[in-house]
């Protein structure tokens, strides 16, 4: 499949869309996921255009993942985390939804169950407060 430029992901880029923006630099994003898993949900893409890890360039590759684990750092502080999910998904088959790539980072705590994937649209006065919590906790 080729990228769709009119992706929600490239769309956010563009800002044609909004986002709860929780970082930026010249080569990510990282912001809410408007469909949480759990509070604290955050979503890094790179802004090269990308559908899936096999079409990333290793410059961008790395870029998100730095990006990924300072916004992790701080996901894990600002909630109050016991722990973290991270995930990317590749492919309609492995439950990828957007065709731009993209980690998932969850906080995850035991014996509090994730919410269904993409099913129901959050509060945006809510995730606006959770980024604001998690850029207070960015190194």
């Amino acid at each position: 499949m080729a990228y769709d430029t009119n992706n929600v992901f490239a769309r956010i880029l563009r800002g044609e869309l909004p986002c709860a923006k929780v970082y930026e630099d010249a080569h990510t994003l990282a912001f809410m996921d408007i469909m949480p898993q759990a509070d604290g949900h955050t979503l890094v893409i790179p802004k090269e255009a990308a559908e899936n890890i096999y079409d990333l360039s290793p410059e961008a590759a790395a870029a998100l993942m730095m990006t990924t684990q300072k916004v992790a750092k701080a996901v894990k502080k600002a909630m109050d985390a016991p722990g973290l999910m991270l995930a990317q998904l590749n492919g309609t088959p492995a439950g990828q939804t957007v065709f731009h790539i993209h980690f998932h980072i969850i906080p995850r705590a035991a014996g509090i169950d994730l919410k269904l994937h993409a099913r129901a649209m959050e509060n945006p006065e809510k995730l606006k407060a959770f980024a604001e919590r998690i850029i207070a906790a960015l190194d």
